[in-house]
């Protein structure tokens, strides 16, 4: 132990201490889960604290399986969750298709950066509450108007990472590819684009991240169906258990989106890491 500590050449991966947080924690992490899941049984079960703020597991699996059949607020558990699927993709898929090409000219054109990085960088700290009255008197009430505002909310953090993933490309990599014949488009789509995709892919799971949490907000407006509306018509009338059974299900959405994104990310952008 004490050679190795000591030892003059640098460790490797894969020996003694191996690369910063290298290893699997997945172990760690059901572990924790069910620590957490105990601890909720045990302090709910033994009254410690009231059903009212913290209902049992047990109410909660009850509830769900209730709202899953008979339905809550005129519309079963599938409708709410197709509701607010549709909504959260819609908005995450427009600005995919928006905000990537837009953060990627900003990061190798002054001339995009200067038109779009001051309105993004400035509605961006906003929180979704603070701009949904004007999207309400621009667009009314409809259902195009909680998609923008979702959409609104994932946009800025994707044109951020993907203008970061840009800028953070290694010139040498760009000079050798001119340096080869290179065309500019060659270089953007070739160099550029495969370089910044880890970044890209970061921005795109902290944007869903954040659609998921504004879509509450995006229906808190003349909304009849979608979890955000579910859990807020289920606290007017105190029904805590509704509440958290629609937290559970909104958060195993999204965790499930992330590891989706992860899997693609592993598999498209193989050398992250190891480059």
């Amino acid at each position: 132990m004490k050679t190795r500590l000591f030892a003059k050449r640098s460790v490797r991966p894969g020996e003694h201490f191996g690369a910063p947080g290298q290893g699997s924690a997945a172990g760690i992490a059901s572990a924790t889960v069910a620590a957490l899941l105990l601890l909720w049984f045990l302090v709910s079960n033994a009254g410690w604290v009231k059903p009212l703020f913290l209902p049992t597991p047990q109410a909660v699996i009850e509830k769900f399986l209730l709202v899953a059949t008979e339905g809550f607020a005129g519309a079963t558990l599938l409708e709410h969750t197709l509701t607010s699927l549709s909504r959260v993709m819609g908005a995450f898929a427009l600005a995919c298709v928006t905000a990537i090409p837009i953060g990627v000219m900003m990061g190798v054109s002054r001339v995009a950066r200067g038109l779009f990085d001051p309105p993004i960088e400035f509605y961006r700290p906003l929180p979704p509450l603070a701009y949904l009255p004007m999207v309400i008197i621009w667009f009314g009430i409809g259902e195009f108007s909680k998609v923008y505002l979702i959409f609104l909310a994932i946009f800025a953090p994707m044109a951020i990472a993907a203008r970061s993933g840009v800028r953070s490309v290694s010139i040498e990599q760009i000079h050798a590819a001119y340096s080869m014949g290179a065309t500019r488009l060659q270089v953007i789509r070739h160099v550029i684009l495969k370089s910044a995709l880890p970044e890209i892919f970061t921005g795109m799971r902290i944007g869903i991240g954040v659609g998921w949490t504004t879509l509450v907000a995006g229906e808190m407006v003349a909304s009849t169906r979608g979890l955000g509306f579910m859990v807020l018509n289920a606290a007017e009338f105190l029904a805590s258990d509704v509440v958290i059974m629609g937290i559970i299900v909104i958060g195993l959405f999204a965790f499930a989106f992330d590891l989706m994104m992860r899997h693609f990310e592993k598999v498209l952008v193989p050398w992250k890491g190891k480059v």
